[in-house]
């Protein structure tokens, strides 16, 4: 009796591990394909999924891996460079406020924290680039850091969501 159910606690956490593994092999693959608009959506469905399979503190684990990849990859325009600590943050922002109203309300939870994301980095890099970039880099890249941000977060809840109506069938 001991050995089965020894059996089952291992192979839970044989599925948390493999999906844990996937997901960050996701997050560090994606960045390398440097288009915005594709790897957003797929890194913030990364996030998503991770939140939900795997919880707040792995899931934010997990939205760490990107930004490093990125910038250790060298990836990111120097420019964006002082905002990878933001990024980083803002997706652990992403991430707690979806697992706190998640189970309320999925499209509730998707927009709010892909809204507290945006308004997260909308509101530090215009603080941040104005103090460390020239005036017209500064606006360019804070650019990036704006609306793009809620699109491809909004877009990445909406492929989480058919993720999980995918493997619910």
């Amino acid at each position: 009796m001991n050995k089965l159910i020894a059996l089952a606690l291992d192979r839970k956490k044989i599925i948390s591990t493999t999906q844990f593994i996937a997901l960050i092999g996701v997050a560090t693959v994606v960045p390398l394909f440097h288009q915005q608009m594709i790897t957003g959506p797929i890194v913030n469905a990364t996030l998503f999924i991770a939140a939900m399979l795997l919880g707040t503190q792995r899931g934010i684990f997990v939205g760490l891996i990107p930004s490093v990849v990125a910038f250790s990859a060298g990836l990111l325009s120097p420019a964006l460079a002082p905002m990878v600590p933001y990024i980083m943050i803002s997706n652990a922002i992403l991430i707690l406020t979806f697992n706190f109203l998640k189970d309320k309300n999925f499209w509730l939870a998707v927009g709010l924290s892909s809204f507290m994301k945006f308004l997260f980095l909308f509101s530090t890099s215009s603080l941040v680039l104005n103090l460390l970039l020239k005036k017209e880099l500064a606006d360019s890249v804070a650019i990036m850091m704006s609306w793009p941000q809620l699109i491809t977060a909004l877009t990445g809840g909406t492929i989480a969501w058919a993720f999980f109506r995918k493997i619910q069938r």
